[in-house]
């Protein structure tokens, strides 16, 4: 369902925090996809009001990205579920530590094939969100693997001192 974003109020408890950069792709991300992935929320009777148990990121994004906002009209789409505070808290931790963190392997292999696909370093960092530094990191990271791909190593058997 989708609930006018004005009927919507974090919770008080999300201990979550996203930085600027990642912040501008996540608009980024709802501007060339839309929201993929509804809000969380609990429908509070007494007050009319949903209060968010995950999603307070998605939430931010039609508050402060007017383009956002007029294109969906104000109605950012939601999940209701109905649970008492302890459990909606849990919830929360729940959904936060389920979508994991990447991996700096699994993000350098993708930076290169994308490079090996064609895909300019503009058009990467813009799509990935990456800083200049990040990206040449990735690509380092990605190079390097290739470099020792196949190879055997061993520890010296004496050191000289």
């Amino acid at each position: 369902m989708a609930v006018p974003v004005e009927k919507i109020r974090a919770n008080a408890y999300n201990p979550n925090v996203t930085m600027p950069p990642e912040m501008k792709l996540l608009e980024l991300s709802i501007w060339e996809d839309g929201y993929t992935m509804p809000c969380v929320c609990y429908y509070i009777e007494e007050e009319d009001i949903y209060e968010l148990v995950d999603g307070y990121h998605r939430y931010r994004v039609m508050l402060t990205s007017r383009r956002i906002y007029e294109r969906e009209k104000g109605l950012l789409p939601v999940s209701v579920i109905q649970k008492n505070l302890a459990e909606r808290m849990a919830s929360t931790i729940r959904h936060n530590r389920a979508r994991g963190v990447h991996k700096t392997e699994l993000m350098s292999k993708l930076v290169g094939d994308l490079c090996k696909s064609g895909m300019s370093d503009a058009w990467i960092r813009k799509n990935l969100g990456m800083d200049k530094d990040e990206l040449l990191r990735m690509k380092q990271i990605s190079g390097l693997a290739e470099l020792f791909t196949g190879k055997q190593f061993s520890l010296a058997k004496k050191l000289l001192f």
